[in-house]
């Protein structure tokens, strides 16, 4: 049990690391966190129950797609700096992902507001 507790702490300290690291290096990432600022003071006083967990859930979502897409971008720089297409394809997959969920969020937004 004492190695499940270790593990776990070290995976913490990793996890705390990367969002350190994503925080201090990307512009885009620290700009959805002050989005879900927002987003997440106005759900909380405009909704309750479901809608709130709705919202709330979503730009969650918005900031763990935020995250893939850098580990996708710094991945593929790792393997090489030189253009390519299929690390422009990959890159753009990413973006793609973080613009679907927030297109996600923003309709749940509108779903809630005009019921």
């Amino acid at each position: 049990m004492a190695e499940f507790f270790e593990r776990l702490k070290l995976r913490v300290i990793w996890s705390c690391a990367g969002l350190r690291d994503t925080w201090l290096s990307e512009y885009s990432f620290r700009s959805w966190v002050w989005a879900n600022v927002v987003s997440g003071g106005l759900a909380i006083w405009l909704l309750t129950g479901a809608e709130l967990a709705l919202i709330l859930a979503l730009g969650i979502l918005v900031l763990v797609m935020e995250l893939m897409n850098t580990a996708i971008e710094r991945a593929v720089d790792l393997v090489s700096l030189e253009r390519s297409e299929l690390a422009r394809m990959a890159k753009d997959a990413g973006s793609a992902g973080v613009m679907v969920s927030a297109i996600a969020a923003g309709v749940a937004w509108v779903a809630v507001l005009v019921r």
